[in-house]
């Protein structure tokens, strides 16, 4: 099969950006298992497995469509009838009034929020974070865009003190303009900005688990399976497709802070290895490039994938989902 897999930025990318990782990742699992994947990305991209062409967002997609593919993977909007079978991924929280038919979330509970009932859950590729040890440290992780309120890095400092831990911030940094000024002096808490590859790896190799108490519906959080791919157990909010990622075996889930706090002064023991083997099973990239087949196979019968157009009703969720 000859795929074309549209995105409007730059690929690869060296520290953060899910969607640019989930694009990378889908298109070199594609490869593995013997398909032709053309990259439609944004200029600067270069890519060793597969064939490159640049984007340009001031022409119309369907002239940017070669005519040897099969179908078209878009991770942009697609605004025209296009003269191939398509689908949207659609991997954020946009409120829009109506997506395309083919729109594809990330989780049960994307789809669900937005009237709609096909997804396919994001995997992370092996290869790029190595062996996990499984030796566990003593210091808790937090990892996402800190200046994004809705990660509630604020509520991660404040449960990680108040429960005697030590807490690593990957993705945010001490002093934070963006979220009304904050500056943390307790040196517990150790500020690591937007580190990517083997440093961030080696944060979460060593630590005892992710503190994740974000107050959105998470659509599907990298951030979540990357830990625990190396051992960790999540302690987060039962938010988004949390609970679809984050079994009893492998954390700990609560809206209340004060529960949250408590648990971490004394957490159960968990199987890390168990952990990792989870996310091998379900949230790798073979299974969610073998998903994404049997839905290239129905897109190229003429089906299309949601029983009619997903849409988001407004105000249907508040901004901030409660975390007291």
């Amino acid at each position: 099969m000859k795929i074309l897999i549209v995105f409007d930025k730059t690929i690869p990318v060296a520290k953060y950006g899910g969607i640019q990782r989930i694009v990378w990742w889908l298109g070199k699992e594609l490869v593995r298992q013997g398909h032709k994947v053309i990259f439609l990305v944004g200029e600067g991209s270069s890519c060793p497995f597969a064939e490159v062409k640049i984007y340009n967002p001031e022409k119309p997609l369907r002239e940017q469509i070669p005519d040897e593919v099969d179908l078209v993977h878009s991770y942009i909007p697609v605004m025209e009838e296009l003269n191939k079978p398509y689908l949207v991924h659609m991997e954020s929280n946009t409120k829009k009034p109506e997506y395309d038919i083919n729109t594809v979330f990330v989780s049960r509970n994307h789809a669900e929020r937005h009237h709609a009932t096909c997804y396919v859950h994001n995997g992370l590729d092996p290869e790029d974070y190595g062996r996990p040890t499984f030796k566990k440290k003593n210091y808790l992780h937090f990892l996402g865009k800190a200046a994004w309120r809705v990660k509630n890095v604020k509520g991660a400092i404040e449960v990680a003190q108040k429960s005697g831990n030590k807490l690593h911030v990957i993705g945010g940094s001490r002093v934070n303009f963006h979220m009304g000024f904050r500056f943390t002096i307790d040196p517990n808490m150790r500020f690591h900005g937007m580190i990517g590859g083997e440093k961030k790896n080696k944060v979460m190799q060593e630590s005892k688990g992710l503190l994740f108490p974000v107050i959105w519906h998470e659509p599907f959080g990298i951030a979540i399976t990357e830990s625990m791919y190396f051992g960790c157990p999540v302690f987060a909010t039962p938010y988004g497709s949390i609970p679809e990622i984050v079994d009893k075996e492998s954390g700990f889930l609560t809206a209340n802070k004060e529960e949250l706090i408590n648990y971490l002064k004394d957490p159960a023991d968990f199987n890390y290895q168990g952990i990792h083997e989870r996310v091998m099973e379900y949230f790798s990239i073979t299974p969610m490039a073998n998903s994404f087949l049997k839905l290239y196979e129905k897109i190229m019968n003429g089906e299309t994938l949601n029983a009619s157009k997903p849409y988001f009703e407004k105000d249907s969720e508040p901004k901030f989902l409660p975390f007291a």
